[in-house]
């Protein structure tokens, strides 16, 4: 007799490299352990309502992706962007710092690392391969790169992701993604500053200090959207679900009112993009909570909990075991589905280990993104791959030091709880 658990995770793996999407190949999957266990097919229907109705939080992301999609149809792009290389630009490796400090800017506004790379991407990208300054393939591996901090830096969808799962203050992880998604920022920047001589790659034409007030102005209203996004949160006037609803509508605001730069018909456009790609987020929440009831019966995470604690682990220990999984892990697995169904397992051996829920949220954050450029699933790779027309190994043989660069900044984030928790203690965080 096969045992249902084992067969259908046989078929959500058959499912999913057929091409079908990860959540419905879990809920085909967990249909078909509840008809072999002889369960009620409806407790699937059950679970999701249960799911989703204390899932307030989750209409933050739409709105994420709404305000993300907003910025990218205006102008707000271009006016980071020239505000970025009025302020980095005169560096050895100028384009390649402006690409670390766009992303910067623009992750305290979408908290989506596809948003970061298809927006601000294509144009950076532009302006790194023009008259033969950089490499394309060097270009696409930077921007995928520092792509992977705008999940990291407030707002974040994947933190409202672990949010669900983990039942902890979406606030409390949008705050304690700040310091390590600077600290991102700035191994990559060292990198590339590195690498940038080692090829002899060129400083960008200095814009001269008179001019900085003039390009700050121009870009001052898009640079106020973080600082009212997070501000709106920590002082208690709104809830992260009403502050992506606030990102949003300012994001419109000052691209049609102040900007004149959208256009009826690229709003839109927009709003039928933004829906898909909500939807497709959805199905994947729909999926994991139907599986995740399959693997509650299959008694999983309290049996990983057990199994884990037979070999005696210390934290250091435990911790590198979780970050070697997820990242191999991410390397076949979306980001969304490693928080959505790993995660989850590994929560009660967390608790068990006494280590901070917060603080091991933004090691999973952090670590899922990372497979975001990682071979071969590389979600980022294949999207600058097709705007550079680039073959993907020559992106990938450029984006290998980044991705050591991350995994130093990855080792400092998860033995260094203090560095991560300062800011949500200050916050008001007890943990």
């Amino acid at each position: 007799m096969i045992d249902p658990f084992l067969l259908s995770m046989v078929l959500i793996v058959l499912l999913s490299i057929a091409g079908l999407s990860v959540g419905l190949a879990m809920m085909c999957g967990s249909f078909l352990y509840l008809i072999m266990k002889g369960y009620d097919p409806s407790i699937a229907s059950e679970q999701l309502l249960q799911g989703l109705y204390n899932g307030y939080t989750l209409l933050a992301i739409p709105l994420f992706i709404l305000a993300a999609d907003i910025m990218n149809i205006g102008s707000l792009a271009d006016r980071l962007l020239k505000f970025c290389q009025a302020l980095v630009g005169r560096f050895r490796g100028g384009l390649g710092h402006v690409n670390v400090v766009s992303s910067v800017i623009f992750s305290g506004m979408s908290g989506s690392a596809v948003a970061d790379a298809v927006g601000m991407g294509k144009i950076i990208i532009g302006l790194m391969t023009r008259d033969g300054k950089y490499t394309a393939s060097y270009a696409a591996a930077i921007t995928a790169a520092t792509a992977t901090i705008g999940p990291i830096i407030p707002p974040s969808i994947p933190m409202v992701l672990y949010a669900l799962v983990s039942d902890q203050s979406v606030g409390f992880l949008f705050a304690a993604g700040l310091a390590p998604g600077l600290l991102m920022a700035l191994v990559m920047s060292l990198m590339n500053y590195v690498i940038a001589r080692r090829r002899g790659f060129p400083t960008d034409d200095a814009v001269p200090m008179s001019e900085l007030p003039r390009v700050t102005m121009q870009a001052f209203p898009a640079l106020m959207l973080p600082v009212i996004l997070l501000g709106g949160i920590y002082s208690g006037i709104v809830t992260p679900t009403e502050a992506a609803a606030v990102a949003a509508a300012y994001a419109l605001m000052i691209s049609v009112m102040l900007y004149r730069s959208v256009t009826f018909r690229a709003f839109w456009d927009t709003l039928a993009s933004g829906a898909r790609s909500a939807g497709s987020i959805g199905v994947l929440i729909a999926g994991s909570i139907t599986f995740n009831y399959v693997i509650t019966r299959e008694d999983i995470p309290n049996a990983l909990a057990t199994w884990l604690g037979s070999m005696d682990l210390s934290q250091t220990g435990f911790l590198l075991v979780v970050n070697v999984l997820i990242l191999l892990l991410g390397c076949v697995l979306e980001g969304g589905a490693i928080l959505l169904i790993v995660v989850p397992i590994l929560i009660p051996a967390v608790q068990a280990m006494g280590i901070d829920l917060i603080h091991f949220g933004v090691i999973a954050v952090v670590n899922s993104m990372l497979g975001l450029i990682t071979p071969p699933y590389g979600l980022l790779l294949f999207i600058t791959a097709n705007i550079t027309k680039q073959p993907l190994g020559a992106i990938v043989r450029d984006i290998w030091p980044f991705i050591l660069a991350l995994l130093f900044a990855l080792g400092v984030i998860t033995y260094c709880p203090d560095f991560v928790l300062f800011l949500p203690r200050l916050l008001g965080y007890q943990g």
